[in-house]
């Protein structure tokens, strides 16, 4: 299985609010942190503020926040709610009939057991685990630096 990119942005994306409790996190940084536009984090976080996942406060000390403790936010829930299909395979589609096994198919079963197992495992992770490192995660992502400066490097 393989996770959209959406999907592994809105996650990082409740990482980096998470270890910058307190305080609204800017767009342009998250945007510049993560190496992607504006635009596609804004398409990004409408789905997390849909989720009641991050509040947006407007203005000119804005940025985004999380909406409820990263403890009560888990992976699972995350990338549910910004994976837009599950569909292992073809025959996971509902309606779908040109299978001549769909009654019978093993493989279909071992599927959904599959698909279950990986979720209860994301289930049972928070952003906050994620993001236990606060420390370590503020230095990759430069949360730091002031705005404008260079980006460190780490040895």
């Amino acid at each position: 299985m393989r996770l959209t990119q959406q999907t592994n942005y809105a996650v990082r994306t409740l990482i980096y609010c998470a270890a910058n409790p307190g305080s609204p996190s800017r767009v342009a940084d998250i945007a510049a942190s993560f190496e992607m536009s504006e635009t596609h984090l804004f398409k990004i976080l409408k789905v997390l503020v849909d989720a009641g996942f991050v509040r947006t406060l407007r203005g000119r000390n804005g940025g985004i926040m999380l909406a409820r403790p990263a403890e009560e936010i888990t992976v699972g829930a995350a990338v549910r709610a910004a994976e837009e299909s599950f569909l292992l395979a073809e025959c996971f589609e509902s309606g779908r009939k040109d299978c001549p096994l769909i009654t019978s198919c093993g493989f279909n079963g071992l599927l959904h057991e599959a698909l279950e197992a990986f979720m209860s495992v994301l289930d049972s992770h928070t952003i906050a685990e994620l993001a236990e490192d606060r420390t370590e995660i503020r230095f990759l992502l430069n949360m730091d630096a002031p705005a404008g400066s260079v980006q460190l490097q780490r040895a």
